[in-house]
């Protein structure tokens, strides 16, 4: 397939070459064009412009937010092919989604959302999962798009703005799941537990999931830096959760609680850090010390 892609952050470079891996042809556009260097070099073309890449079978946006989004929708709007779809792989608003997929469809131009579960090292070696939302036919087409960057698709909706709500509960999850095992560690070292002992009981009975296994190991040896996610990432899809039970008028009080965590770590100068820095606070409330 011919692929425009746009957004080369940490999880769009690495899906960008395993696009280019799998043998489709590759336009590509960021904002910082030496991101594409690699891609380049391994035979992509570099677009000069948002809209140049929006020529061919498909144009996959992954951009951090939806200002990031928004700034390049006029001219992807404009240059979009007759036959191009527009495929959103970005977590962004259902509200944003649901303005594209009206702004598409009153052009007569294809739109599907297909967000992501899964870290860098996971897009790297394409073990992503993919969750889309959209016209049937059109997620059909992707499928071979989804299959070179994830181990799984997921189609939940043929209305697209149904997967960014899957994705945002997800990541409303995934938090909770950071937060929690972060007071836990605390409690359990300052009982005189090893974080590492308590986190290998936990993960080898009651919760033997990737997500517990992935994250505690994070929070067991307080490696928050380099991020994977960083905290003001989790704080801007925090605020999309509840923005979006908002309008659902659906009551979630942990999502507040959640939100309040991550925008404390912000106000720490700690954006930057991996959102598993969630349990730094609570080792820190708890009058322990941490590694670094």
């Amino acid at each position: 397939m011919e692929i425009g892609f746009i957004g080369l952050g940490q999880m769009g470079l690495p899906m960008a070459g395993n696009l280019l891996k799998a043998g489709h042809t590759l336009t590509v556009y960021n904002r910082t064009s030496s991101r594409a260097e690699p891609l380049v070099a391994g035979g992509a073309r570099l677009a000069s412009t948002p809209g140049e890449a929006c020529r061919g079978d498909a144009v996959i946006t992954m951009l951090a937010d939806d200002r990031a989004l928004q700034d390049v929708m006029p001219d992807l709007a404009a240059k979009l092919g007759p036959a191009t779809i527009h495929v959103s792989m970005s977590t962004i608003s259902v509200a944003m989604s649901r303005r594209l997929a009206e702004l598409h469809a009153q052009s007569n131009q294809g739109y599907i959302a297909a967000p992501v579960f899964g870290r860098p090292e996971a897009a790297v070696a394409q073990r992503l999962f993919v969750v889309a939302a959209g016209p049937r036919a059109l997620v059909h087409r992707c499928q071979p798009l989804f299959d070179a960057v994830g181990q799984k698709t997921f189609v939940v909706s043929e209305d697209a703005p149904a997967a960014n709500v899957v994705k945002l509960c997800g990541n409303f999850m995934i938090a909770s799941i950071v937060e929690t095992l972060g007071e836990a560690v605390a409690l359990a070292r300052k009982s005189g537990v090893d974080a590492g002992a308590y986190l290998d009981v936990i993960t080898g009975t009651l919760f033997n999931a990737p997500v517990f296994k992935t994250y505690g190991a994070i929070i067991a040896t307080e490696k928050y830096e380099p991020a994977g996610f960083k905290a003001a990432l989790g704080l801007k899809d925090a605020r999309l959760v509840l923005e979006a039970a908002d309008d659902a008028a659906v009551p979630m009080p942990v999502a507040n609680l959640i939100h309040d965590r991550l925008l404390t770590l912000v106000a720490q100068g700690r954006q930057d850090l991996d959102w598993c820095a969630l349990a730094r606070l609570s080792a820190e409330q708890a009058g322990l010390r941490n590694s670094g």
